[in-house]
C-alpha cells in the first residue's frame, strides 16, 4: 500500500511491517498504540522502525492511518485514570461522653 509519512511516499506491506518489528522489544504504551503479532507497540515506536525517520518528523495519526489501511488493529491513546473522590471528613469518636446520665 503506497501512503504518505511525512511527506515521504512510502510503499509498505503488511509481511514487511510484521517482519521489521520481529525481534524489537515494545516500549511502554502511554498514546496510541497497534497491535502487532500478540505485542501492543506505540504507534511512534513503528513508525519510527519502518520509515527509519526520527519520531519528531512524523505524527502518530499518519502511522495510524497507514497501519489501519494495512489491516493492523490501532488503538486511541488510553483514557486517564479518573482521580479517586475527595476524602470526607469523619467525625472523631470522643473519647469521654458530652452527657450526663
Amino acid at each position: 500500500m503506497r501512503c504518505v509519512i511525512a511527506r515521504f511516499p512510502f510503499d509498505l506491506f503488511k509481511n514487511e511491517v510484521e517482519q521489521a518489528m520481529k525481534g524489537i522489544k515494545p516500549e511502554p504504551v502511554t498514546g496510541e498504540s497497534v497491535i502487532i503479532g500478540r505485542r501492543h507497540y506505540p504507534v511512534k515506536q513503528v513508525g519510527e522502525v519502518i520509515t527509519r525517520q526520527d519520531r519528531r518528523d512524523f505524527s502518530a495519526q499518519e502511522v495510524t492511518r497507514a497501519l489501519s489501511g494495512l489491516g493492523f488493529t490501532c488503538r486511541a491513546a488510553p483514557a486517564p485514570a479518573p482521580e479517586p473522590a475527595p476524602a470526607t471528613e469523619q467525625a472523631v469518636p470522643q473519647a469521654w461522653p458530652t452527657t450526663l446520665v
